[in-house]
């Protein structure tokens, strides 16, 4: 691969710090940085040089991004694409790749920390506790962007497993029911607002209560629903263990106390 590419950036979930060291050095050294600015916080951009061109993606469309990028690159910019969160989520990034590659422009990609787990950190939250569930679900319910019929937010609820749903604030009377309907309107679900940025907030509420408390704090985008028996763990005074640090658990480190 050529040394010089389009190098993709995860943001992280705005705050700057939360940026990936090589992500860091990535905008510390770009010449251009076509960033999301719908979701990406200016903050983030105190990695860069003060001289470095800076355009915010918000307006354009896939076309007029990749002509930027491919016109920086001819003329032997380092450009960073820098998407909010891990880029490989919900970050529309294989169809400009795809556009890179039909121009023969090289490119590769730095992950970034997303949402879900800024949130799970800011709470305190093990999305997988030991005997309760062991699975994490990160979706979206369907919206002007379809999602799978085998992939419907009612189909994956039902594995009452943790479950992050993205991008979905705006459906949050569907989401309710749903969640009502598989989880129990008594389980404990959180929302998550800017999760890592001086605005943060969670909140708590059963999920029968989800929607009226959404409505209640005016929250209208750039939040996460988070929901599970591990959410209610946080708030119910149960306190759960691994088998991995019980003191009667033998394993290849360690030999177990009888």
């Amino acid at each position: 691969m050529n040394n010089r590419c389009v190098v993709f950036v995860g943001a992280g979930p705005g705050d700057p710090e939360l940026i990936t060291v090589k992500g860091m050095k990535a905008l510390e050294d770009a010449d251009l940085i076509v960033y999301a600015g719908s979701l990406v916080p200016e903050a983030v951009m105190v990695w860069a040089r003060p001289e470095t061109e800076k355009v915010n993606s918000a307006s354009l469309h896939l076309d007029e991004m990749v002509d930027l990028m491919e016109r920086a690159y001819r003329d032997g910019k380092k450009v960073v694409r820098l998407h909010t969160g891990d880029p490989s989520l919900y970050g529309a990034i294989f169809e400009q790749m795809v556009e890179l590659d039909k121009r023969d422009i090289a490119y590769r990609v730095i992950p970034g920390v997303t949402a879900a787990f800024a949130a799970a950190a800011s709470m305190g939250l093990e999305y997988t506790l030991p005997e309760v569930t062991q699975t994490l679900i990160l979706t979206r319910m369907a919206g002007r962007t379809p999602v799978p019929e085998t992939e419907n937010l009612e189909s994956l609820a039902r594995h009452q497993a943790s479950m992050a749903i993205y991008l979905s604030i705006g459906l949050i009377d569907r989401v309710e029911e749903i969640l009502v309907r598989c989880y129990g309107e008594d389980c404990v679900c959180a929302v998550a607002f800017r999760v890592s940025q001086p605005e943060e907030q969670v909140y708590f509420s059963k999920v029968s209560e989800l929607a009226a408390l959404v409505r209640e704090k005016n929250i209208t985008h750039q939040a996460l629903i988070i929901v599970g028996k591990t959410v209610g763990a946080l708030t119910d005074g149960i306190r759960h263990r691994s088998r991995l640090y019980d003191r009667t658990f033998a394993h290849g480190y360690r030999d177990g106390e009888i």
